[in-house]
């Protein structure tokens, strides 16, 4: 929550994007916002890929026989299981897969052996990803003007679905075990590093910290904006969302439980077998399947959609806000954009071959890994929290809303959000995992290379941008470190700045009624006239 809002009252008070806020505020600190759009960049290829699966997914849910239901499509092996027919638990016999894990794999990904096997393009899930890529494009294309009405729909509906599938999994037999196994805590389990790990990385995800999209999103604030409000709201708003939709999604694994006899834990499944194996599955076995996998399908495109058009928003502006000249004028926001849809779309071909899921799975566990944001986040806390000052971000703060921060937020700047961040950054290096798919698929090393590589072009850009200012500015070392961490004189007229302007000014009334009087001009007016 202070890095929520720090953030976003940067934004708000620069009026900048998440790349020249930093140049305004703390030069020095510059690499945080590039890293930031490169793990947005990174993000925008990844996450627009699930929802072209999402999409395929959508497609099938219209089909009379849901085909992820059954074991008598073309794609179907020996070894497959129909759940739906089964009463035993099917988990403990040997070589058998249920009929979605073979829909998802030998169907929509067609799955080769290893990520040297790339194979041919996945024609339908290409098409799909065209299709998500026309429909971000419109949405950001005219900026935050028709992006701002879009979300209207996509931030709303989503919640309309996930109440109809909440108030459908409670009512599913089976559903009391899913979520006991939801709320029942394992204390024994809170001295497992990995369990903060995920904790951390998945509430940084969640937030947007770290990245700049926040800072994006205040910019179009006013400058009076209560964004102290806004956050604490929207943070209490954030996190009430997934706890409901925990109630959703493991009432309904509780109801696939309860069906094949198995335990929760065995049903339960994380990354994209949740949304593409498990819970497709649990449909399947309900009355109506179609409706509910329709249902579920247009909640996953819209909450993905509207992840996927802010990051695309960010970027942009972020990159327009750095080359203002060029990107302001007439037709070349569409231009730019455009360009950057292709790219990426290009780049994403090998990501829908039949290898394709191997090289996801090496963007998402390297670059876009929630490592990466902790590591910004130090920086971020410490530079702002100890460069810029916290006092004076306070201050600021107050400044446009009114209300100045609790005494809480300021010691989290200074003291406990770069210690806890430095930590979680430690032990997530201490308690690294080599990437494996699906437990068994060893990658060779010259993968877990190119992902560390992956990882380190968001990491390095942080220190290497310092240095390289360090070392290419004028005057001695100890100069440039100064002026590198003084803010720029183009900044909005601050507290401190403009209550000395009204002071001034009001002095200068003072003097110019006195030169009226006496038709001399004292040197105090002189003065004041140079410092305005």
């Amino acid at each position: 929550m202070p890095l929520f809002l720090l953030e976003t009252a940067m934004g708000q008070y620069t009026q900048q994007g998440g790349i020249t806020c930093w140049k305004r505020l703390c030069p020095l600190a510059e690499g945080i916002g590039y890293a930031g759009q490169l793990i947005l960049l990174y993000s925008c290829m990844c996450y627009i890929i699930i929802l072209a699966w999402a999409l395929l997914y959508l497609l099938f849910s219209f089909s009379s026989q849901l085909p992820w239901a059954s074991c008598i499509n073309y794609w179907n092996t020996d070894d497959c299981v129909d759940l739906r027919n089964m009463s035993l638990n099917w988990t403990h016999q040997a070589n058998s897969t249920s009929a979605a894990t073979e829909f998802w794999e030998r169907r929509v990904l067609a799955i080769s052996g290893g990520i040297e096997e790339v194979g041919s393009i996945r024609w339908d899930v290409t098409l799909c990803l065209v299709v998500m890529w026309v429909v971000c494009y419109f949405c950001v294309w005219k900026g935050v003007k028709s992006t701002g009405k879009v979300v209207y729909f996509t931030a709303t509906f989503p919640y309309v679905m996930l109440l109809i599938l909440l108030v459908r999994g409670l009512t599913l037999p089976g559903a009391l075990q899913g979520v006991v196994f939801y709320l029942y805590p394992e204390p024994s389990r809170l001295s497992d590093p990995q369990v903060w790990m995920e904790a951390a990385s998945q509430v940084f995800f969640s937030y947007s910290v770290g990245v700049g999209s926040l800072t994006v999103l205040g910019s179009f604030n006013s400058y009076n904006n209560n964004c102290y409000k806004d956050c604490l709201w929207l943070c209490l708003l954030n996190s009430c969302t997934s706890i409901v939709a925990g109630f959703a999604v493991f009432s309904v694994l509780g109801f696939m439980a309860h069906e094949q006899g198995a335990p929760i834990e065995k049903v339960a499944e994380s990354g994209p077998g949740l949304a593409f194996i498990a819970y497709p599955q649990a449909i399947a076995m309900m009355p109506l399947p179609q409706l509910w996998a329709v249902c579920f399908f247009i909640m996953i495109i819209l909450l993905g959609v509207d992840t996927q058009f802010v990051a695309m928003e960010v970027v942009m502006t972020s990159v327009t806000d750095v080359f203002p000249k060029i990107l302001r004028r007439a037709g070349r926001r569409e231009l730019f954009l455009l360009l950057f849809c292709l790219t990426c779309f290009l780049l994403q071909l090998i990501m829908v071959t039949e290898g394709g899921m191997y090289v996801f799975q090496l963007f998402d566990y390297y670059a876009c890994n929630g490592t990466c944001l902790l590591f910004l986040s130090v920086f971020e806390s410490l530079a702002l929290g100890w460069l810029f000052g916290a006092e004076q971000m306070c201050d600021i703060i107050k400044n446009m809303t009114g209300v100045r921060p609790n005494i809480i937020f300021k010691l989290c700047w200074l003291y406990l959000t770069p210690l806890v961040s430095l930590v979680s950054f430690i032990c997530s290096l201490v308690e690294y995992q080599p990437l494996t798919f699906n437990r068994w698929y060893v990658y060779p090393a010259w993968v877990y290379v190119t992902g560390w590589l992956l990882a380190l072009s968001s990491i390095l850009l942080v220190p290497g941008w310092a240095l390289f200012r360090l070392g290419t500015g004028p005057g001695s070392l100890r100069e440039r470190f100064f002026h590198l961490c003084q803010p720029d004189h183009d900044l909005p007229v601050t507290w401190k700045k403009k209550s000395e302007l009204e002071k001034m000014t009001l002095e200068l009334r003072k003097a110019s009624l006195l030169e009226a009087r006496t038709s001399e001009v004292p040197k105090q007016l002189s003065e004041l006239m140079i410092k305005l």
